[in-house]
C-alpha cells in the first residue's frame, strides 16, 4: 500500500515533469528550446480592452465624418465602414445570437418594449388625432412601403447601435446601466443638430438599449424604433424637425 506521504512526493515529481498549462492566473507558454515563460492574463485583457476601445471610437468618428463630409465627398465611404464593421465581427467570434439578430430572445424583447411603446404611443396618436395632425385612413400601398423602407432604416440603425457598439461596450464596462447611457449618448449624437431627434434619440435610445442589455434581440427595437420615427414625423413642427434631417443636410432644409 502506498501512504499519504509517498502518495505526495510522487505527486509533486509528477507536477515538477509536467507542469500545468495554467497557475494561478498565468498562461504557460514554452517551446523545445527554452523554458517555460510566464505571460499573465492581466497583462493580456487590458491590451484587448484597448484595442477594442479604440475601434469602437474609430468607427464612430468615421460614421459623424461620413455625416458631416464623405458623403458628399466620398459618398460610398459607408460602404468601408461596413465592412470594419463585419470584419470586427470575424475578429471577435460574434454569432447571431450574440448579436441580438437570431430569435432568442425575441418574446422576451417584445413583451418589454413593446408595451412601453403603445404607453407612450397611444397618447402621441390622440394628441394627433385631436390636433388634425394625423388623420384615421386606410394605408395606402405607398403609405406600406414607405413604413416597410423605413422599418428596414430602422433595423439598420439598431444592428449598429446595439449588435455593433452596444455589444463592443458591454465588453468594455461591467454596468449596463452605464454602457446604455453611452450608446444613447453616441446615438442622439449623430442626430445633432436637429433638436427634436437628438432628444428623442438620446432618450429612447437609452431605453431601447436598456431592453438589449436584457434581451438580446433588435428586431423588437426595430418595430418600436420605426412607429417612433413616423410619429415624430408626423407630429413635429416642419420648422423644427425640417423633414428628418440630420448633420449639414438641416441647414439645408427649405433651401432648394
Amino acid at each position: 500500500m502506498i501512504n499519504a506521504a509517498t502518495g505526495a512526493e510522487a505527486l509533486f515529481s509528477f507536477k515538477r515533469r509536467f507542469p500545468c498549462r495554467t497557475i494561478s492566473g498565468h498562461k504557460l507558454m514554452s517551446t523545445a528550446t527554452s523554458r517555460p515563460e510566464v505571460v499573465p492574463l492581466r497583462a493580456v485583457r487590458p491590451a484587448r480592452h484597448w484595442a477594442t476601445a479604440l475601434e469602437v471610437l474609430l468607427v464612430y468618428a468615421g460614421i459623424l465624418l461620413y455625416i458631416w463630409r464623405w458623403q458628399f465627398t466620398y459618398p460610398h465611404a459607408w460602404m468601408a465602414l461596413l465592412a470594419v464593421v463585419l470584419a470586427s465581427h470575424i475578429a471577435h467570434r460574434d454569432t447571431l445570437r450574440g448579436l441580438g439578430m437570431a430569435f432568442d430572445g425575441l418574446r422576451a424583447s417584445a413583451s418589454t418594449i413593446l408595451p412601453l411603446a403603445v404607453a407612450v404611443y397611444v397618447p402621441a396618436v390622440v394628441y394627433g388625432l385631436a390636433s388634425g395632425r394625423l388623420a384615421l385612413i386606410a394605408p395606402g400601398r405607398h403609405a406600406l412601403r414607405s413604413f416597410a423602407s423605413y422599418l428596414i432604416w430602422c433595423a439598420f440603425q439598431q444592428y449598429v447601435a446595439q449588435s455593433y457598439f452596444h455589444c463592443r461596450l458591454m465588453s468594455l464596462i461591467t454596468n449596463r446601466h452605464v454602457s446604455s447611457m453611452v450608446v444613447a449618448l453616441l446615438f442622439g449624437a449623430t442626430h445633432i443638430p436637429n433638436p427634436i431627434l437628438m432628444i428623442a434619440t438620446t432618450l429612447g435610445g437609452f431605453v431601447l438599449a436598456e431592453v438589449f442589455a436584457r434581451h438580446r434581440n433588435i428586431w423588437p427595437l426595430a418595430l418600436a424604433h420605426a412607429a417612433g420615427g413616423f410619429l415624430i414625423a408626423a407630429l413635429s413642427p416642419a420648422s423644427l424637425i425640417h423633414h428628418m434631417r440630420v448633420g449639414p443636410g438641416y441647414f439645408f432644409y427649405g433651401l432648394h
